[in-house]
């Protein structure tokens, strides 16, 4: 028996074969007056086995979405899954996936150097206490220190 083909892309990945941490393009779309966007998965942990703790979530969103911009003007959107296994990266035009991850390996080293969460306050953020500078830090040195694993999507 086939499985009906699903509209969202990450719905159609087997979660079961994948080996965290990875770095896959998800999609690449075409808009009507040629513009080109595509949204990569930053896998920062193997789905169904470990997940971030939303406080470090909130904090990776907050800090790559400020820092990767010093690195890109290409950056539109850093987006937490909603199963807290890694996000959504996505990029304005086409980009070679290994210059993804040197913006991807850049900004994680910013975070590794960071001394506050920006906008981790009630004025700029619908939560600012959920936060954890010391977790989003150790996440991403978890992520940095299986560089070499990163295009290996498929176990």
């Amino acid at each position: 028996m086939t499985e009906q083909r699903m509209n969202v892309e990450s719905f159609n990945l087997d979660h079961t074969l994948v080996a965290a941490p990875y770095l896959r393009l998800a999609d690449r779309k075409q808009l009507p007056h040629g513009d080109v966007i595509v949204k990569y998965d930053v896998r920062f942990t193997q789905p169904n086995r470990g997940h971030l703790e939303m406080p470090v979530v909130h904090s990776l969103e907050h800090l790559f979405a400020e820092k990767s911009r010093n690195h890109s003007d290409a950056v539109v959107d850093f987006s937490p899954m909603g199963c807290q296994t890694g996000f959504y990266l996505i990029l304005q035009g086409d980009h070679d996936v290994a210059d993804v991850a040197a913006l991807v390996e850049k900004t994680l080293g910013d975070i590794t150097d960071a001394v506050e969460v920006p906008a981790a306050n009630e004025v700029q953020c619908g939560w600012g206490a959920n936060h954890t500078l010391s977790g989003a830090q150790q996440a991403a040195r978890d992520f940095l220190a299986k560089r070499n694993e990163w295009m290996q999507v498929f176990a």
